[in-house]
């Protein structure tokens, strides 16, 4: 919780034309003039300003950059360190030769921060979900989330085995043990309070391009002058689980959605098992290689019980590791996306960017592998979305195989 902790504006109540405003500001190369090479260092110096063409005195503000060459289909993401005063360093590497355009974006202002940190602590039921109770011709829906309100009869669903808590709201005729299902209900509406809806404006200051003062790349120069056959289980497409077999090289692939929260089609309760349960189930060894991934559903809850969850899974992974050494695990971590309307409530990069910085830290000093899915959608020329388009997924799993095929 320390390690993410976000700087906060000096005080509660920031009006409108005193926010960050990226129209109004502006980077600049350091030692634009200098001769780059491969493996050198690039940094941009950034300076906030607000809408009325003052400098910012702290920061806070959430920005996304990156250096590409548009030519080679070639991108890198840069980090960026907050000083805290308006001025932000972003650092990066220079790893291909050419020419390299640097790009950055205000994601969010550090105003709009203050709002989502609210709706993280205060609205955690504001995606919500439902389960279907059946028993003969008798059929109730309730809503179901992490935490509910103790203002009518819950059922209890937490894990036995993990301890992870879920609840619905108990039917009027029915017993909890009638419940059938798990489905994405929706989301809820007026979130926002006061002047918090003038921070989550697409064309002004969400994912807004900062333009540079000056030029904006830099030219670097080079010191040297992969037959799976999918089972049919009779699952949906979209929400499974599935299976693969490939009976020539005897290798076998199957697919699970992870326990909730999450946001999904109608799938049966018994198809959706917890990550950390799973990897208890896995014998493991040299043959077995094990992905996931677990974030964008936790985003619209406070830190902690995604903290949990994947201390759970640690644990999990620490046993496999102990009983079967030889097993291969990789997780792949968050992505960036659009933030279309009012996206940036539930689902922005921004809660992303945090988790994304809590599992990195989790799992830290174990032997776990990683797919750098944040960086490479950084990165990549084709605009963010939160299902990245094929070209990008083909380079997850060739980073993915890499690991599992090494040279």
């Amino acid at each position: 919780m320390k390690m993410i902790k976000w700087p906060k504006p000096p005080n509660s109540a920031v009006p409108f034309q005193k926010s960050s405003n990226p129209a109004h500001s502006h980077f600049v190369i350091l030692n634009s003039a200098k001769t780059f090479y491969v493996g050198d260092q690039l940094q941009v110096m950034l300076q906030m300003y607000d809408f009325e063409d003052h400098p910012k005195q702290y920061g806070g503000d959430y920005l996304q950059a990156r250096i590409h060459t548009p030519a080679l289909k070639a991108g890198s993401a840069g980090t960026v360190k907050d000083n805290q005063n308006g001025f932000y360093y972003i650092n990066f590497n220079l790893s291909w030769p050419g020419k390299v355009e640097v790009s950055v974006l205000l994601v969010h202002p550090s105003e709009g921060i203050e709002a989502l940190k609210r709706l993280r602590e205060e609205r955690p039921e504001r995606v919500y979900f439902k389960s279907t109770f059946k028993s003969g011709a008798v059929s109730e829906t309730t809503v179901c989330n992490l935490c509910l309100s103790q203002s009518q009869p819950l059922c209890n669903f937490t894990d036995i085995r993990t301890g992870e808590p879920w609840f619905c709201y108990k039917p009027k005729e029915l017993p909890c043990s009638a419940r059938t299902n798990h489905i994405m209900a929706g989301y809820e509406q007026n979130l926002l309070e006061g002047e918090e809806g003038h921070y989550f404006q697409s064309q002004v200051n969400v994912k807004k391009p900062i333009l540079p003062s000056g030029l904006a790349h830099v030219t670097v120069l080079d010191r040297r002058l992969l037959s799976l056959r999918k089972f049919d289980l009779g699952n949906p497409r979209k929400t499974g689980p599935h299976l693969a077999l490939d009976i020539d090289n005897k290798i076998k692939v199957e697919y699970h959605a992870h326990g909730t929260p999450i946001r999904i089609l109608p799938i049966s309760s018994q198809d959706l098992p917890f990550i950390a349960n799973k990897l208890d189930e896995i014998k493991g060894g040299k043959n077995t290689v094990i992905a996931f991934t677990i974030w964008c559903h936790f985003n619209t809850f406070p830190v902690e019980p995604y903290i949990r969850r994947l201390q759970n899974i640690r644990r999990s992974i620490l046993r496999l590791l102990e009983r079967s050494p030889d097993t291969l695990v990789i997780i792949k971590t968050a992505n960036v996306q659009a933030l279309p309307g009012e996206v940036s409530l539930y689902n922005s990069d921004w809660y992303s960017y945090q988790l994304d910085l809590v599992m990195r830290k989790m799992f830290e000093g174990i032997n776990v592998a990683f797919v750098d899915a944040w960086e490479m959608t950084i990165a990549h020329y084709l605009p963010h979305e939160l299902h990245p388009k094929s070209i990008i997924i083909k380079n997850e799993i060739d980073v993915f195989l890499s690991y599992v095929c090494p040279l």
